[in-house]
């Protein structure tokens, strides 16, 4: 095997173990995406045929900020102690250090919320016919979510109030999945065919994951000076 091959290997479960082990990150994010599926019902008046039309787009939006949870530490972490810089002398490039980090938190964060997905989507008055597609555009959007908010991350690198200003850049990109997967629910709930909202969310996803890595590495070079 490769040094660079063996890099990989080891990084990627160096960062799983962090992404299970740092805090329950992964059980964080579910538990605050299944409360805010509750507790919105709740306060809208727990009346069915009202949530029904917007159920959807209140599991997008849960989604969507419970994939923001974890984000914070993502990169911070690695320059506090630095490791970021052992990284980025050693046999990987940046955007491969970048690309791994990236599929760690989708497979951390953003699988255990596709898998929950559906069954808060239930909570939200939504038809059991539309589960399976609830839990794959979660997992299609999960994997923008977390190159995305990865990219986001590098850029609040080393800033005093990183969390927040990771919420500035990265909520305004969220915004195409959050329309894209919650458009692909709404057709399939009209009798449409949801399969253009969910090309474009792929489409989403691969373009994350092709310039995420390139923009994320250059922005973590512009972090360590």
């Amino acid at each position: 095997m490769s040094p660079a091959r063996t890099a990989l290997t080891v990084l990627f479960r160096r960062e799983l173990s962090l992404a299970w082990g740092g805090g329950g990150g992964p059980l964080l994010a579910c538990g605050f995406f299944a409360c805010l599926t509750v507790l919105v019902p709740l306060a809208a008046g727990g009346d069915p045929a009202g949530l029904k039309p917007v159920a959807a787009a209140i599991a997008w939006l849960a989604l969507a900020l419970a994939s923001m949870l974890s984000l914070e530490r993502l990169f911070e972490r690695d320059l506090e102690d630095g490791s970021l810089d052992l990284l980025a002398n050693g046999p990987l490039p940046l955007e491969a250090v970048f690309a791994v980090k990236a599929l760690s938190q989708w497979l951390a964060t953003g699988l255990p919320l596709a898998l929950t997905a559906p069954v808060a989507a239930l909570t939200l008055g939504q038809s059991t016919d539309l589960l399976a597609l609830t839990g794959l555009a979660a997992l299609i959007g999960g994997l923008g979510f977390a190159f995305t908010g990865a990219l986001g991350a590098a850029l609040a690198l080393g800033a005093r109030r990183g969390g927040l200003l990771i919420a500035i850049v990265v909520l305004p990109l969220f915004i195409p999945p959050v329309v894209f997967g919650a458009g692909a629910l709404e057709r399939a709930a009209n009798g449409m065919d949801p399969a253009s909202a969910l090309a474009l969310l792929v489409a989403y996803a691969l373009f994350a994951m092709i310039i995420g890595p390139f923009a994320g590495a250059a922005a973590i070079r512009n972090a360590q000076g």
